[in-house]
């Protein structure tokens, strides 16, 4: 589990070093929660701050690669569900989770903040990554991130995006409570915690126009409103 934590860092730093000039970085402040034993449907149930950073390179307007290292709270209680087996059992927990993640990003429509004021697009990414669970015990796991949101260019080559994430995961212990099932009965898609990053972001670009690219040919045209 470490060399893959370290293999994505090792991404991140060298996807920022090797592409500059078509590069966006982003701050994101937002919201994390989390899904299973507990709240097994709840979207957005009892939301803890999260924030974090994240580095795209730009292969083009409509796909780039996204590494983002986010880190965030989260909690449940059985009581604040009405079922009498929730009730009775009334397990509750909270802790933190973070995770360095490799995204591949395609926006639906063609998008850049060094093109048409109030360019937009909705996008989708997914990508793999490794996070960290510190709740009813310290775990290191891997996670599946997905993703989807809405970026708009609001002033030269600065950005707004809002975005909502959910992560697969291939553990069952955030809560502390595993499934009463038979081990034939465990599916790696129902059996699993989730937790999820819900927020905005600001992106500003870093680009040499001395260093021009076919694929951004308007970058270096006039600024169009």
């Amino acid at each position: 589990m470490k060399r893959i934590h370290w293999l994505l860092l090792f991404l991140f730093l060298s996807l920022s070093l090797s592409g500059q000039r078509n590069s966006d970085y982003g701050v994101f402040a937002g919201v994390s929660s989390y899904l299973g034993d507990i709240n097994p449907n709840r979207l957005l149930y009892s939301p803890l701050p999260a924030g974090g950073i994240f580095y795209r390179l730009n292969l083009n307007p409509r796909q780039a690669l996204r590494t983002n290292l986010f880190i965030g709270g989260i909690r449940a209680n059985d009581l604040d569900f009405k079922n009498a087996f929730q009730q009775a059992r009334g397990a509750s927990f909270s802790g933190t989770v973070g995770e360095l993640a490799l995204q591949f990003e395609f926006n639906f429509l063609p998008y850049s903040t060094e093109g048409k004021l109030w360019d937009f697009t909705p996008y989708f990414a997914a990508g793999a990554g490794i996070a960290f669970v510190n709740s009813a015990s310290f775990k290191y796991i891997p996670v599946i991130p997905f993703s989807f949101g809405f970026k708009v260019n609001v002033y030269k080559n600065i950005g707004l995006e809002a975005e909502y994430g959910f992560r697969k995961t291939f553990y069952d212990n955030f809560d502390g409570l595993n499934d009463l099932v038979a081990p034939s009965d465990i599916g790696w898609i129902h059996n699993n915690d989730w937790y999820t990053f819900t927020g905005i972001a600001v992106t500003w670009k870093i680009y040499n126009k001395l260093a021009g690219c076919p694929a951004y040919g308007e970058m270096n045209s006039k600024r169009k409103r």
